[in-house]
């Protein structure tokens, strides 16, 4: 029997062709070495469904979008996962369950009550499949092991069959356009934070300003001389209002000029804010924007650990959220990092952190890292070279930072 106390919830974002996100495909961790034991697949998914809607809340661990959650024939035939909202989750039927006459049976039962089907890591045995292929709302095609010639020919044997097709494990730009190219709608994986750095790119102008005003920031500049870098540009400073006026800002009412946001957080939260302006994209809405929620996320749960008094980190407490955020930037601006550090007046710790991961401010960096992958093994060696941090204590930092990242862009009630 798994440890549920040790259980802890992972994330997958599943994004729609313009790289919104739509979905997240929850994922347990967990077990007595805090590794992903997962022996039974119906207890493993029970862990999941426990840590997301009691412990951490449908909206913190799914935002606005739908859940993907795994389902063994166990679990798909028990009375349990009836319980659940039919139109937030999307159950996956594991490649492992045999699609019976009962089985079968069941998920026309399910569909009827509402609930939306996936066929999960599908590689192309359409005769065993056929009659589930024709109820299903999602088909996911585990792509890596196939090269470029049999995704083309098994995705143009499923197109015409008229379900979505959903692309896993795309890691890089490159899959996910052969695979946009071929007809796929989804896609699932960290490809949208790994885009092709561009060396001689430049900066534009947006950007710049965003860079110079975590700049003045960081530098403690007069409250004017940060008023008038932002007051020019009408976008940024709606922008800006937006983010600060977001629930999880902490203020107890919106604010509606500048003045009054730079006053009313204070310098450090209102760094925060610009550094999470950077990834507030033009036309994006910060819910649906993966890049937005993964720097949230990461930056916050740094922040989180390296926060707490009795941390060997403490003294770093100030420069975990920048570094968060900061990793993330070459992929959100394309640009190498040393062309970004050059207009930031960042310590030699952070550079060192966030160049090499050296140092414990990297170590803490690249601990929080793993944990948007699945990589158990990573996780715990990377727990070894930040001593004094136990566990429970990150996989509570991740939950707390999940919840405040639900709330950015949600309004502040008035």
């Amino acid at each position: 029997m798994t440890d549920s106390s040790t259980a802890f919830l992972g994330r997958q974002p599943i994004l729609d062709r313009d790289k919104q996100l739509v979905a997240f495909e929850l994922l347990f961790r967990g077990g007595k070495e805090n590794r992903a034991e997962v022996t039974n697949d119906t207890e493993a998914t029970a862990v999941v469904l426990t840590r997301a809607f009691s412990d951490l809340g449908i909206d913190a661990a799914l935002g606005s979008g739908l859940g993907f959650i795994n389902c063994d024939a166990n679990l798909l035939l028990s009375d349990a996962i009836e319980v659940l909202p039919c139109d937030r989750i999307v159950l996956e039927i594991l490649e492992t369950v045999d699609p019976t006459p009962e089985v079968l049976a069941r998920c026309r039962a399910l569909r009827d009550k509402g609930f939306m089907l996936a066929l999960d890591d599908y590689i192309g045995a359409e005769d065993r499949f056929r009659e589930l292929l024709a109820m299903v709302d999602f088909i996911k095609v585990d792509i890596q092991p196939l090269d470029e010639a049999a995704l083309r020919a098994l995705t143009a044997r499923l197109l015409p069959l008229g379900v979505p097709l959903l692309a896993e494990k795309v890691d890089t730009q490159a899959q996910a356009d052969l695979c946009r190219d071929l007809g796929f709608e989804l896609f699932q994986g960290y490809f949208f934070a790994r885009p092709t750095i561009l060396a001689q790119r430049k900066l534009d102008h947006n950007e710049m300003t965003l860079l110079r005003l975590l700049g003045l920031v960081m530098q403690d500049a007069d409250t004017e001389e940060l008023e008038s870098v932002v007051k020019p540009d009408p976008s940024l400073t709606v922008n800006l209002l937006r983010l600060v006026n977001s629930a999880g800002s902490g203020l107890r009412s919106p604010v509606h000029s500048l003045r009054h946001a730079i006053t009313a957080l204070g310098r450090r939260p209102l760094q925060r804010w610009i550094q999470l302006l950077l990834f507030a994209r033009p036309g994006s809405h910060s819910q649906n924007d993966p890049l937005m929620i993964l720097a949230a996320t990461r930056g916050r749960t740094m922040e989180i650990l390296a926060g707490t008094p009795d941390s060997s980190l403490y003294r770093l407490r100030d420069e975990a959220f920048l570094a968060g955020i900061v990793s993330l930037l070459p992929a959100l601006l394309m640009t190498p990092m040393d062309d970004i550090l050059k207009g930031l007046p960042v310590s030699a710790t952070l550079s060192a952190a966030v160049r090499e991961r050296a140092g414990p401010l990297g170590a803490l960096l690249h601990l929080v890292e793993t944990l948007e992958g699945a990589d158990q093994d990573a996780f715990l060696a990377a727990l070894a070279h930040c001593p004094g941090i136990a566990p429970m204590a990150v996989f509570a930092a991740e939950a707390s930072a999940m919840t405040w990242a639900s709330q950015i862009g949600k309004p502040v009630s008035e």
